[in-house]
């Protein structure tokens, strides 16, 4: 079985070693290089890439994933699709090959789309970048999907003891993922994934006001039925309105989140947040109470890395110690210190509840 992974790169220097020990048990490495000035391109060399030199104007990922795929060899069985800011866990290969039938189409493995000081995962998902040499092309300008050619359904394998990290460059400007999806929602209208895409784009801006009405019409849009994404629309209106001060708008809004999709955490955890920010300390507790009973992390990107560590208990105990009850505040500052021990306020915090609890007695 023949295994090849293929990438694009621009400038990412800085990375090049480190992806080439992770990738260095597959069979090939391709990489198109879109046009570095540093020396990215001599350091995959040296170190056994293949890589071709190509400008794509105007810029697409799409475009410049299909390029490289072009490289990969037509002996190939397996393709990898990583970026160079991206690391395996050792033995990735043998797992994919255990996994790996005649017939599949794509395999789908465990992705940390961000990690944690302590090498934890942080938003994790399941990936799908894994897939046969033919049949597949990429597609949409930015957050390209892998589809396939005929358009049929993709035979997948679950590879669960495969792990890709992710480890970007903060340096890295997100200049160009505005206009690259307002591009994608002209292409493709209908698309609730982009539109979704293109809403919580503004949100990060600070477009509060394009947040809202780009994400009440990925709402309304007909194939919009995942509840976990119109979940998460959801939330990123109700920041947008809490941004721009209208706080029981906001708060409508997360309850909204929270009754399209009570499996998940982070409608709970915002919304604590919000009440906290309010100073009403019961709804504190409930909400904060409400997502710690949520106890099953999802497998979707939707996950956000703070609904699971210290949050809601730091945010349910300082709710607890503003009313009173300082023995169940003692004891959720001490669940939040298990998430980040060396936290200086939260340290502090525990000195100050257990002083009060000492009082009582």
């Amino acid at each position: 079985m023949k295994i090849t992974v293929y990438a694009i790169s621009k400038n990412e220097s800085k990375f090049v070693d480190r992806w080439m020990d992770s990738m260095r048990e597959a069979d090939e490495i391709v990489v198109l290089d879109t046009g570095s000035s540093d020396d990215t391109v001599e350091k995959l060399r040296r170190r056994g890439a293949k890589v071709k030199t190509e400008t794509v104007t105007p810029w697409r990922f799409d475009v410049a994933r299909n390029r490289s795929m072009e490289l990969v060899s037509e002996d190939t069985d397996i393709c990898v699709c990583t970026d160079l800011d991206e690391v395996f866990d050792k033995g990735w290969r043998n797992e994919l090959e255990k996994v790996w039938y005649k017939g599949a189409g794509q395999a789908v493995y465990r992705y940390a789309w961000s990690v944690l000081p302590d090498g934890s995962d942080g938003v994790s998902f399941w990936y799908e970048k894994i897939h046969a040499r033919y049949g597949y092309r990429w597609t949409h300008p930015v957050h390209e999907i892998l589809e396939r050619v005929d358009g049929k359904p993709s035979v997948k394998v679950r590879a669960e003891n495969i792990h890709l990290k992710h480890y970007p460059d903060p340096s890295k400007s997100r200049a160009q993922y505005l206009p690259l999806l307002e591009m994608s929602v002209r292409e493709c209208p209908d698309d609730d994934r982009n539109m979704h895409y293109l809403g919580r784009e503004y949100m990060f801006r600070g477009r509060w006001d394009d947040c809202i009405r780009t994400l009440t019409k990925h709402l309304a849009m007909p194939s919009a039925t995942w509840k976990d994404e119109r979940a998460a629309s959801m939330r990123f209106i109700a920041r947008s309105y809490s941004n721009k001060g209208e706080k029981s708008i906001a708060r409508d809004w997360y309850l909204r989140a929270i009754a399209e999709a009570p499996h998940l955490r982070e409608a709970y955890v915002e919304l604590a947040r919000l009440l906290y920010d309010c100073g009403e300390w019961d709804g504190v507790i409930y909400f904060a109470s409400c997502a710690l009973a949520v106890v099953e992390r999802p497998e979707t990107y939707m996950n956000d890395a703070t609904a699971w560590g210290a949050l809601p208990y730091d945010l349910r105990s300082i709710a607890y110690y503003n009313t009173g009850r300082y023995d169940s505040a003692l004891s959720d500052v001490r669940s939040a210190l298990r998430f980040e021990p060396k936290d200086e306020r939260l340290l502090s915090n525990e000195r100050l509840i257990a002083l009060k609890c000492a009082d009582k007695v």
